[in-house]
């Protein structure tokens, strides 16, 4: 206990109390911060929002946990791109803390670490996934026609239907979780695409 104090007191902090008084330097030690504990942390983070969709089934005949593992171990078996399974694996992590906006909350976490293309797709599919039930609840199964002419459009049916509508089997052979590890934590270090940079 007596380290960590230590530890604590050693940290560089600001001399700022409010963000209007911040000077170049107090904005040096928060990035210094943030990029010591960034990509490891980041990915133990994300990795237990993933965790979080343990459990519930919510009528499915899995939880989503397996339900993501279905949708990165398609990803990853089809050859796409390490982003692209890493999106499949995370597209719903949004799940437990945001249910009827998950996607977007999903995008937001990615959005610094993806093109463009894979956080419209990720930040879309929840609207995308409801063709395939929204109908069955007295909604428009094509209320993803509002963006049919977005350049994207067809990636993210492609998504939906490839990665994520056919993941609820029980009996799939999904790649556990801990192979993912390697993958998540490599992701979450690589260079940020950060707003102003």
């Amino acid at each position: 206990m007596q380290k960590a104090l230590n530890d604590a007191s050693s940290i560089k902090t600001v001399s700022f109390v409010h963000m209007e008084d911040m000077t170049v330097e107090d904005a040096k030690i928060i990035s210094d911060h943030y990029e010591a504990n960034d990509s490891e942390d980041i990915a133990t983070q994300v990795l237990q929002l993933l965790y979080e969709l343990k459990g519930p089934t919510f009528g499915y005949q899995i939880d989503r946990f397996r339900h993501s593992l279905q949708c990165a171990t398609r990803a990853l078996r089809n050859g796409e791109p390490d982003e692209m399974v890493v999106a499949a694996l995370l597209h719903d992590v949004g799940e437990s803390i945001a249910p009827w906006n998950h996607s977007a909350v999903a995008a937001e976490i990615l959005k610094p670490y993806v093109e463009e293309r894979t956080y419209w797709i990720v930040r879309h599919h929840g609207l995308f996934q409801g063709y395939y039930y929204f109908h069955l609840e007295g909604g428009d199964r094509n209320a993803r026609d509002i963006h049919r002419d977005h350049e994207w459009f067809d990636d993210c049916v492609t998504f939906c239907q490839e990665y994520d509508q056919n993941c609820f089997e029980p009996d799939y052979d999904e790649i556990p979780v801990e192979e993912f590890k390697p993958l998540v934590t490599g992701f979450f270090a690589r260079e940020l695409t950060l707003p102003g940079a």
